[in-house]
C-alpha cells in the first residue's frame, strides 16, 4: 500500500510540475476543504488531500499570495447516503393525481354553486361538447353558414373580343395628331371624314351629313358639348366652327389660328382649342371677341387636351413630348411632366378620382402615365408594348381601356389601381387612331386607318339587361345586319359589314 501512494504521489508530481508557480503558496483546500472531498475514502492510510495536492518547491510562509484553485475535468459525487429506491418511488408517485381531504372538496364546491358552474364541467374549453343525436341535428350543429354570394360571383361578365357593330368609314384621314371622333350624350356620334362630318344617331341608325368643307381644308377634330346639343369643329386652316345639330346649322366661325386646330375640349361655355404652333386658345362663345385666354408652353403640336370635369385643371400633351397641367385661373403652367419620350396625346381624367390623371405616349415611348395632379407626383406607369391613341376610365368598374396603334394595333382592358391586364382584344387590321364612349358608359367605338368604325361592348353594367332607347346604344347594335340603316357605309353607299355576328366569342 506504500509503495501505490508513493506512485501516486510521484505521479501526481509530475502532472502538476509545469503548473507550479515560481513561488511556493498555500493550498486553501487544507484550511476550507472542498466539499467533493467529503465522505471520499482514504487511499492507503494517507489523505485525499496529500494525494491531489501539488508539491511544494519550498518552506510555507505566512506571507505567500492566494492562487486560484486547480480546475477539475469531472464530478463524482457520494452515492453512499442516497435512498434509490425511495426516489425512484416518489418520481412515479408524482404523475398520480392527489386525493383532496374534505375541507378542500367543500370549498370547491362552494366557489362552483357561487360562479353557476358545475364540478364535472369544464370552463375553458375551445368549442361545446358535441351533442347526442336524440337532441340535435349534427349537420345543423356544425355546418358553416354559406358565403353571401356577391356581384362578382353571382353573374359572369362577358367582355366580347369581336366588335357589336362595324360601319364603313371612307376617307378617314390617318394622322395620328388628329381628333375625329366623338360622341355625345344624345347618344349622336360625329366622325370626321376629309372634307365632311357625319352623324350617325345610336338611336335610330340614322346616318346625316353635317357640313362639307370647300378648297382644300379639311377636318382635323371634333367635340360636342357637355350635353350633347352643339358640335365644335377644327379645320386645317385654323378655324373653329360651332354647329346646331337639331337644326344642323352653322352658329358661328372662330378664326385666328395660324395652323391646324387638331384637339379641342369644353367647359360649360368655353372652348379650349390646341394649335399645330403649340399654343392653346380660350374662347367664350357667347361673346364676339371670343378669345379669352392663350396659353403657350408646348414647343410643338398641341394633340391632346381635356378639361377635369370641375372645371378648375386642363391637361395637355403635345408633340414636345410634354404634358403641362393648367390652372384654369392662369395663363401658365401649374407644373409639366417631362417622362414621356413620344407625342402625347392620349389624356383622361379618372370619372370616380378628381385628381387623377392618366397620358399615353406615341410610338417611341408606348406607356401610360398615373398622376396625382395634387402633390404633381407619378403614381405609376404600364409599359403597353403599342402606341397609345386614346385611353378612357369606366364610370362602373375599377378598369381602363387603351387604344393602341403600332405595331398590334388593339384595344386593352386594365384594372387599376393594379395595373393587371384583363384582356388583349384584337381591334383592327391597321393602326387604332380614336376611340369614343358611349354615354351609358357601356361601350366604345374605335376608328382606324382601315377607314372602318367598329363598337365594342367593354363594361356592360352590372345586373342590368340590354334596353334601346336613347343613351342605350346596345338596342341598335344588337340588330341584324344586312339592310340595317348601321350596316352602311358613313358618307358612301350600303356595305356589307366585315363582322360575322352569329359567332361571337368572349372572354369570361
Amino acid at each position: 500500500m506504500s509503495d501505490y501512494s508513493s506512485k501516486s504521489a510521484l505521479s501526481s508530481q509530475t502532472a502538476h510540475q509545469s503548473k507550479v508557480p515560481s513561488k511556493p503558496f498555500k493550498d486553501e483546500r487544507h484550511v476550507n476543504p472542498s466539499p467533493r472531498t467529503i465522505g471520499r475514502p482514504s487511499m492507503g492510510g494517507l489523505g485525499e488531500s496529500a494525494v491531489l495536492a501539488p508539491r511544494k518547491s519550498g518552506p510555507s510562509s505566512p506571507r505567500q499570495k492566494k492562487t486560484k484553485a486547480s480546475q477539475y475535468d469531472r464530478f463524482i459525487p457520494n452515492r453512499t447516503a442516497m435512498d434509490m429506491a425511495s426516489s425512484q418511488f416518489n418520481i412515479a408517485r408524482s404523475d398520480a393525481p392527489q386525493p383532496l381531504d374534505g375541507s378542500t372538496i367543500a370549498y370547491q364546491e362552494t366557489v362552483a354553486n357561487a360562479c353557476g358552474v358545475s364540478m364535472n364541467k369544464r370552463i375553458l374549453t375551445f368549442k361545446e361538447e358535441a351533442p347526442t343525436s336524440e337532441k340535435d341535428d349534427l349537420r345543423q350543429v356544425y355546418s358553416r353558414p354559406a358565403l353571401k354570394a356577391t356581384a362578382s360571383t353571382s353573374t359572369k361578365r362577358r367582355i366580347l373580343n369581336t366588335p357589336e357593330r362595324v360601319l364603313d368609314a371612307p376617307g378617314l384621314v390617318d394622322d395620328y395628331y388628329l381628333n375625329l371622333l366623338d360622341w355625345s350624350q344624345g347618344n349622336m356620334l360625329a366622325i370626321g371624314l376629309d372634307q365632311s362630318v357625319y352623324l350617325w344617331d345610336a338611336t335610330s341608325g340614322d346616318v346625316n351629313s353635317l357640313c362639307q368643307l370647300e378648297g382644300d381644308a379639311y377636318i382635323s377634330s371634333v367635340k360636342w358639348t357637355a350635353d350633347g346639343t352643339y358640335l365644335a369643329i377644327g379645320t386645317s386652316e385654323g378655324d373653329v366652327q360651332i354647329w346646331d345639330a337639331e337644326t344642323q346649322s352653322k352658329i358661328r366661325t372662330m378664326s385666328g389660328h395660324q395652323a391646324r386646330v387638331g384637339v379641342m375640349s369644353w367647359e360649360t361655355h368655353t372652348l379650349s382649342s390646341g394649335c399645330r404652333d403649340g399654343s392653346i386658345w380660350n374662347h367664350d362663345v357667347r361673346v364676339a371677341n371670343h378669345k379669352t385666354a392663350e396659353l403657350v408652353a408646348h414647343g410643338g403640336e398641341v394633340c391632346g387636351l381635356t378639361w377635369r370635369s370641375d372645371g378648375a385643371l386642363l391637361a395637355s400633351g403635345g408633340n414636345d413630348n410634354l404634358v403641362n397641367i393648367w390652372d384654369a385661373r392662369t395663363t401658365v403652367p401649374k407644373f409639366s411632366k417631362t417622362q414621356h419620350t413620344a407625342a402625347v396625346k392620349a389624356l383622361a381624367w379618372s370619372p370616380w378620382q378628381l385628381n387623377l390623371l392618366a397620358s399615353g405616349g406615341g410610338s417611341y415611348d408606348r406607356h401610360v402615365h398615373f398622376w396625382n395632379t395634387t402633390t404633381t407626383a407619378r403614381l405609376n406607369s404600364i409599359d403597353t408594348g403599342s402606341q397609345v391613341t386614346a385611353i378612357q376610365w369606366s364610370n362602373e368598374y375599377r378598369e381602363l381601356v387603351t387604344s393602341h396603334g403600332f405595331p398590334y394595333n388593339h384595344l386593352a382592358l386594365w384594372s387599376y389601381p393594379s395595373l393587371t391586364k384583363i384582356v388583349d382584344i384584337p381591334a383592327h387590321d391597321t393602326r387604332v387612331l380614336h376611340m369614343a364612349m358611349s354615354p351609358d358608359g357601356q361601350s366604345v367605338a374605335t376608328a382606324a386607318s382601315d377607314e372602318s368604325l367598329k363598337f365594342w361592348r367593354i363594361f356592360e353594367t352590372r345586373g342590368k339587361s340590354a334596353r334601346s332607347g336613347k343613351g342605350d346604344v346596345a338596342g341598335i347594335m344588337s340588330t341584324s345586319t344586312g339592310t340595317s340603316a348601321g350596316a352602311s357605309g358613313l358618307g358612301g353607299p350600303a356595305a356589307a359589314s366585315a363582322l360575322d355576328i352569329s359567332r361571337p366569342s368572349y372572354i369570361r
